[in-house]
């Protein structure tokens, strides 16, 4: 748990260790510890926002921010973290397994966890318990499904607008003028962005709309301002990719030499007889739960994330190929809970659904869902909801690309399963000066992957040239499993 208190700046001093620079305009001297134990001096700030910059009488919220300040002489741009999902926060991030990384970017300017609009320590919006169940031991559709979460949607908007929530301004847009006003808070004539997954789609849209405010970017697992929904034939290429990584493990391939075909044959089964399985609960008693075809493949939509999570992906598949339930049940009994009904977070729904996706491009998922190993899974609950929210949609003139020649570091996980190396690419066509790093065999959560990637965002911060093209990991055994 990250524990933010307030300190005397002769504190804050002694915990960092060296001289720690005045505070900006109501900033909060703290103490930022981090999951591990550490600790390092930090401090807290806000700025705040109109929720609906659209509208003169809006409200305004507050962004929280923490900011690590440089340890050098001569630092350059604040370095402004984006956080993933949507949904994810700056601190909550910071806080996690990329601490270390957060404290070695200091070397090149004040580093900044950004709690974007409705995630994090920023102004809290309240979750949506609906009232649409999805029951838990009958067998349900893909159309029935997707109504269910349509009707979810409809429902938790009109609960947060009860609220007083604008959902209007939880759009990609408007965190890019968030970023903007940030960047003015804080001083700077330029920020410079760090993100990840989300993140960069929100870096990308920020360069497009304010080029002039940064300075270099770098972005992981990138997702393009039209790829909200992900090509469903991406992700059977991305399988044939986690199959070439697995036969490269003798033991490996003989446990799984056709993963496809397994994958096929165990949702044709599950298609046509699902199966019932009793979870065990923490008081003693035990719960039905009918596994379906549907289950398996949202799932794995999740597993395919990182080749850690894929080994577990594969050994789920071979055991329910084989007969054997029990880490099915296993894994139902950590992440399901019996009755609950859908619940969902407004800022991440109202994100996805501003972001969108054309007529054309949902022509495009739907036509390859039919024969995809994962269907239209892989980012459910779109395109499922898709328009559930009228005239939410930002429209194509947002999801064009960006131009122009930031300098703008790229790092693709050949293994990535949620964001693919050939979209990844597009996402960055029209930028002239991207500098792209292939990180063999890493996943979608690639950061901490191996201290080459360090050093070539380290490179790229100094502004020199980056020669690394590739860097490779090593894989994971995938015939063991990390429990």
């Amino acid at each position: 748990m990250t524990v933010f208190k307030p300190l005397c700046l002769a504190l804050g001093l002694a915990t960092a260790g060296l001289t720690l620079p005045l505070a900006h305009a109501e900033e909060t001297p703290i103490e930022f510890t981090a999951q591990s134990g550490e600790t390092v001096a930090a401090f807290q700030g806000h700025v705040e926002v109109p929720e609906n910059r659209a509208d003169p009488d809006s409200r305004l919220i507050r962004l929280s921010y923490v900011r690590f300040p440089a340890t050098t002489d001569t630092p350059g741009n604040p370095i402004v973290y984006l956080a993933g999902g949507p949904g994810g926060s700056g601190s909550g991030t910071a806080r996690a397994q990329r601490f270390p990384l957060f404290m070695q970017m200091r070397q090149h300017g004040d580093v900044i966890a950004f709690d974007q609009r409705g995630t994090g320590d920023s102004t809290p919006l309240p979750g949506c318990a609906s009232s649409v169940l999805i029951p838990d031991t009958q067998p349900v559709t893909d159309a029935e499904l997707a109504s269910a979460y349509r009707e979810a949607v409809e429902e938790c908007g009109a609960f947060w607008r009860e609220q007083g929530i604008a959902l209007e301004g939880y759009t990609t847009r408007d965190s890019v003028a968030d970023l903007s006003d940030l960047r003015a808070h804080l001083g700077a004539s330029r920020i410079d962005l760090w993100g990840i997954s989300y993140g960069s789609h929100l870096a990308l849209a920020a360069l497009n709309e304010m080029p002039n405010e940064i300075g270099r970017v770098v972005i992981a697992s990138a997702e393009g301002l039209d790829q909200t929904v992900k090509f469903p034939a991406r992700t059977d290429a991305y399988i044939a990719r986690l199959q070439a990584a697995v036969d490269s493990q003798p033991a490996a391939r003989a446990a799984y030499p056709d993963i496809a075909g397994l994958m096929r044959r165990v949702h044709a089964r599950l298609e046509a007889e699902p199966l019932l399985l009793d979870i065990p609960q923490q008081d003693g008693t035990s719960a039905p739960y009918l596994l379906q075809r549907h289950n398996l493949q949202q799932f794995a939509s999740g597993m395919i994330s990182d080749p850690g999570w894929a080994r577990i992906m594969l050994a789920l598949y071979a055991s329910l190929d084989a007969g054997d339930p029990q880490l099915a049940i296993a894994l139902l009994q950590r992440f399901h809970t019996p009755g609950e009904p859908i619940t969902l977070r407004a800022m991440p729904t109202a994100m996805d659904l501003a972001s969108g996706i054309s007529d054309a491009r949902l022509a495009e998922v739907e036509r390859q869902a039919q024969t995809s190993l994962l269907g239209a899974y892989l980012n459910f609950p779109m395109p499922q909801i898709r328009g559930a929210w009228d005239g939410f949609d930002l429209g194509e003139d947002f999801r064009t690309g960006p131009t122009g020649d930031t300098p703008v570091l790229l790092l693709t996980g050949t293994l990535d399963g949620r964001t693919y190396p050939q979209a990844q690419a597009e996402a960055v066509a029209g930028l002239s000066h991207v500098t792209q790093i292939i990180v063999r065999n890493a996943g979608h959560n690639l950061f901490m992957s191996s201290p080459a990637v360090h050093d070539a965002m380290h490179a790229f911060m100094r502004g020199e040239t980056v020669t690394t093209s590739e860097i490779e990991v090593e894989l994971p055994d995938f015939t063991e499993l990390p429990f």
